[in-house]
C-alpha cells in the first residue's frame, strides 16, 4: 500500500490516515514536503527580520550608527535568522522522529510525517503571532494563546515568564497529536509514549526559557 502525503488531511481525519499511514509500505511527497515546510520557514523567519522583528538591540544603537553600518547589522542579523529558520525546521523534523524510533521502532519514515504536521502547526503559531507583535506589540512569551501572559501578573521572574510563554494551546495540541500517532501505531505500554513526549517536550520549553533569558545578552555580544 502506497501512502500520499497530504498535510492538510491530516487535521480533518486523523485516525483514519494514522491507520492508513501504519499499513503503508511505501510513502510518496514525503522529502518534497519537508523541503517544502523547510522553505517556508526560512520565509517566515527572514520576513520576520526584514520587517524588524527582534531587531531591538540593533535598533536602540542605530543613533550612533551611519546608515551602512545600521543596514549591515541588519543584513547579518536576518541570515541569522535564516540559519536559524533551517536549524529549527530540520531540527524538528529529523530528531524527535530519531528519539521516537529508538524508543517505539515506529519506521523512521512515518514518525518523520508526524514531525511535519508539527512543524507545519508551529509555523501557524508563528505566523498568527506576527500580526500580534506588529500591530499589538505582544511579545511571544504573552501571545493570548500562551500562558506566559497569566505567568506575568503572577511573577516579575523573567525565566518563568519565558517558561510559562513557551506552552501554548498550539503546543498542547502538538502534544496530543504526537501521544495520539505514536499511540496507534507503537506496540510499547502508552505510559511510555507519555513519559517520552512529555519529557521531550519539558525539555524544549526549558531550553527555550534558557535561551530567552540569555537573549538580551547574547545578541548584545553579538553586535558590539
Amino acid at each position: 500500500m502506497t501512502y500520499s502525503v497530504h498535510l492538510i488531511k491530516l487535521f480533518f481525519d486523523i485516525d483514519d490516515h494514522v491507520f492508513r499511514i501504519g499499513k503503508a509500505e511505501k510513502i510518496k511527497n514525503l522529502w518534497k514536503l519537508a523541503f517544502l515546510l523547510s522553505s517556508f520557514s526560512i520565509f517566515i523567519y527572514a520576513g520576520m527580520g526584514l520587517v524588524g522583528i527582534g531587531t531591538d538591540m540593533i535598533s536602540n544603537g542605530a543613533v550612533w550608527l551611519t546608515p551602512a553600518e545600521y543596514e549591515l547589522r541588519k543584513f547579518w542579523f536576518i541570515i541569522g535568522r535564516i540559519a536559524f529558520a533551517i536549524t529549527l525546521a530540520l531540527g524538528i523534523i529529523f530528531i524527535p522522529s530519531f528519539l521516537f524510533y529508538l524508543i517505539t521502532a515506529i519506521p523512521y519514515q512515518k514518525l518523520i510525517i508526524m514531525q511535519l504536521v508539527v512543524l507545519f502547526v508551529m509555523l501557524l503559531e508563528r505566523i498568527i503571532w506576527v500580526p500580534l507583535v506588529v500591530y499589538a506589540g505582544l511579545d511571544w512569551y504573552v501571545s493570548p494563546f500562551s500562558f506566559g501572559i497569566i505567568a506575568s501578573y503572577l511573577t516579575d521572574m523573567s525565566f518563568l515568564i519565558y517558561l510559562f510563554g513557551s506552552v501554548s494551546l498550539f503546543q498542547l495540541w502538538i502534544i496530543w497529536f504526537q501521544i495520539k500517532f505514536l499511540g496507534k501505531l507503537a506496540t510499547i505500554h502508552k505510559g511510555w509514549i507519555w513519559l517520552t513526549v512529555l519529557v521531550l517536550h519539558i525539555s524544549l520549553w526549558l531550553v527555550t526559557a534558557l535561551l530567552a533569558d540569555a537573549d538580551v545578552h547574547l545578541i548584545g555580544g553579538w553586535f558590539e
